[in-house]
């Protein structure tokens, strides 16, 4: 049956059938009034652990070799020597050794931590090892949550309306970005009927590319820049100040700049932002007694470089000053709340199943589900 529905379903997009009759009901039912999605990611672990069917055998094994030491030390000595290469059969060779040497200590197997988990590792060895191959989630990938803090499974972007109607998604593997799923939400909300005049997302929403898509279809974009764009990346800030009756970079001896040049970054890195290079006189340099890490000896060359932000970054900084983003900007929680109740009320934190193609039938049924309470929940208010 499992196969079945597979195979059955493998050419048609139920995630987007679901979502777009649900928020075709909502618009007969004039529930949805706003013209304003709010857009995030969020993830949901794979049923499986990300490691290798040899790393698996590893962990139990380790187990069952703690359990025996806290009844007898000695067994030790016993013990076959550990694998320390990478293979897996080796790694099957050294289980069997093992479990044998503790097989043939009978005292030892008359204790219940000890039979547990020596029946755990007899098990895998014996009946679910090609299992153990199989079963990994080959689609599932790992992604970074913070940056101390990873998860291996898959992302579901979603974009929702004010009034939590959920309105398009797309699931990816764990590591895909945010923001580039974001012209696809728009395509998808408004594929289901939605009009889309605004968008609202957090910082991954606000690349050079999405701001560029809303200008071509006509939407807006309310999603801060990040502080590297708006504040400028420029390293060493305490050792070159600019001044700007020269209109050149100083370094920190009081030494100006001679020239700038104005380096577009067009042809290699085309999303880059242009950037001012300014160059110093290296027979300064060479007798400076500030040249120990900032000239290098014998170079032909000392220049220093300065970010500039492009003008579709000035404007949209701009933008997002005005009392209207930041007024916008405060319906961005309810995304989060959206999030919660999908996976703590329907399980969505962790997989039902593996592949990429059962976790969109997994969020395909559970968005559907929501959707629904929540029309109900508003034609009850009315």
């Amino acid at each position: 049956m499992t196969k079945f529905r597979k195979l059955r379903l493998k050419d048609i997009n139920l995630l987007d059938i679901l979502i777009s009759k649900t928020v075709a009901i909502a618009i007969e039912n004039n529930i949805i009034k706003s013209k304003s999605i709010i857009v995030d990611a969020t993830h949901t672990k794979s049923r499986y652990n990300s490691k290798t069917p040899q790393q698996a055998l590893q962990e139990q094994s380790k187990k069952l070799r703690h359990a025996v030491y806290k009844i007898d030390e000695n067994m030790k000595e016993h013990f076959p020597p550990k694998n320390t290469e990478i293979s897996l059969e080796k790694e099957i060779d050294y289980c069997n050794k093992l479990i044998d040497s503790i097989k043939n200590n009978e005292s030892l197997c008359n204790y219940p931590n000890i039979s547990e988990k020596l029946n755990l590792l007899q098990e895998t060895m014996d009946d679910d090892l090609e299992h153990l191959k199989i079963s990994l989630d080959e689609d599932a990938k790992i992604g970074h949550k913070t940056a101390d803090t990873s998860f291996f499974g898959y992302k579901t972007h979603i974009a929702m309306t004010e009034e939590r109607i959920i309105t398009a998604a797309t699931i990816t593997s764990g590591e895909k970005p945010d923001g580039k799923e974001l012209s696809e939400l728009v395509q998808k909300s408004r594929a289901a009927g939605m009009e889309v005049t605004t968008v609202i997302g957090d910082k991954a929403y606000s690349g050079k590319d999405n701001i560029e898509d809303s200008q071509e279809n006509n939407y807006e974009l309310i999603a801060r820049l990040n502080s590297i764009i708006t504040q400028g990346n420029r390293t060493k800030e305490n050792e070159f100040i600019f001044n700007k009756d020269a209109g050149m970079y100083q370094c920190k001896a009081g030494h100006l700049a001679i020239r700038k040049y104005l380096d577009k970054r067009k042809t290699e890195k085309k999303n880059k932002n242009p950037r001012m290079v300014y160059f110093f006189d290296i027979e300064k340099c060479k007798c400076c007694p500030y040249r120990e890490g900032c000239y290098k000896e014998n170079s032909k060359k000392k220049t220093y470089s300065e970010t500039l932000i492009c003008d579709m970054h000035s404007e949209q900084a701009k933008f997002q000053e005005t009392e209207y983003f930041k007024e916008k900007s405060k319906e961005r929680y309810k995304i989060e709340a959206k999030n919660s109740e999908l996976k703590n009320r329907h399980g969505y934190d962790v997989a039902s199943s593996s592949g990429l193609v059962s976790m969109q039938m997994q969020g395909a049924i559970t968005i559907f589900a929501v959707n629904l309470k929540r029309i109900i929940k508003l034609l009850n208010e009315k």
